[in-house]
């Protein structure tokens, strides 16, 4: 991972209590509501069995509509997190009772490699990971985390139709929505389209690669994390992953609003998993590339209001999901009255 990604993922978690969008701050609770609940777990090196202090840990939600709650800049880790002692114990409270994985990551990013946490030892495949139930009132014990030495990816990344390659592609092992006046977020290609992401654990990684005018794809050049053909990382090693990005198919549309916030976006989210499809900004209407085939859900962020899901529905669940076929497919907005869709 760039060192800007790494800076923003342990300013965001350096703090051992954090407090979720998926749930009311404690103090704001209403009565009756579940009482939140904990996660406790030691973090240890996988070879010695020593602690490891300061290591940082994510509760990623498992709920699709959950992973789905993220805004511009932000990535798809949840709002609850932890880091770990001088003796490696990691507890994080005050977290919405519901089910979890754990994302770590190493304080010290030469010594050990990002991971998710398996039942008996890291993974770098996001569905591999123990799903941890996190219950009322209860803090509830996670599999010791057993941090391994890390491994790094190198690539190029290029336009499937022309073999061109493509500048200040976002290259993702964390699916993020991209802010179009903050870019220096994580992995992006140089003018040769090459990039680099270090401190990945020596596991099998799914990776996301997205840029302007192109499909958004995983690696293996498919729409789903679930099909991403992932690459083998190493320990100690560098390994190399090239992908091309396809045109896809267009869709767009019309985005009507009285007043347009300063940085408005519509955002794809994968109908099935809650995984980042897509983002693209707004003006008076919007563009994404979608491959044919996927199914994704709409929100637009485009006024002083709460999002609005296509078809102005209340959320992730209740949202219509749109189709994606060969031919251009167009979604219009309306967050005056409704908005509707011509597949």
């Amino acid at each position: 991972m760039s060192r800007a990604l790494l800076r923003h993922l342990t300013a965001t978690i350096a703090v051992a209590l954090l407090v979720g969008e998926a749930a009311a701050p404690a103090a704001a609770r209403t009565p009756g509501s579940p009482a939140p609940g904990g996660v406790r777990t030691v973090v240890r090196d996988a070879t010695t069995g020593a602690p490891v202090p300061r290591a940082c840990a994510r509760l990623v939600p498992v709920d699709a509509a959950a992973l789905a709650a993220v805004s511009i800049g932000e990535d798809q880790l949840g709002r609850y997190g932890g880091c770990a002692d001088e003796q490696g114990v990691l507890v994080t409270g005050d977290v919405a009772p519901g089910r979890y994985r754990l994302l770590v990551h190493p304080y010290d990013k030469t010594a050990h490699g990002l991971q998710w946490v398996g039942r008996h030892g890291g993974t770098g495949e996001r569905e591999r990971a123990q799903v941890i139930q996190v219950r009322p009132g209860v803090v509830s014990n996670a599999p010791v985390i057993r941090l391994d030495p890390p491994g790094t990816v190198v690539g190029v990344v290029t336009d499937a139709a022309t073999g061109a390659p493509i500048p200040r592609a976002l290259v993702m092992v964390v699916p993020y929505v991209p802010h179009p006046k903050y870019g220096d977020h994580g992995p992006t290609t140089d003018d040769d389209g090459r990039y680099t992401i270090t401190g990945l654990g020596p596991y099998h990684w799914p990776v996301q690669f997205a840029a302007a005018g192109l499909a958004t794809v995983w690696s293996g050049g498919v729409g789903g994390r679930q099909q991403a053909r992932p690459v083998r990382v190493r320990a100690q090693q560098t390994v190399t992953l090239n992908q091309a990005l396809p045109a896809g198919t267009p869709l767009s549309g019309t985005v009507r609003v009285d007043e347009l916030i300063t940085y408005a976006q519509v955002i794809a989210f994968d109908a099935a998993t809650g995984d980042l499809a897509g983002a693209a900004d707004v003006g008076t209407g919007y563009a994404l590339r979608l491959l044919p085939g996927q199914r994704v859900k709409l929100r637009c962020d485009c006024a002083y209001t709460p999002p609005v899901w296509h078809r102005d529905a209340a959320g992730f669940d209740a949202a219509t999901a749109v189709r994606v076929r060969r031919a251009p497919v167009m979604v219009d907005f309306n967050l005056g009255t409704r908005f509707s869709a011509a597949p």
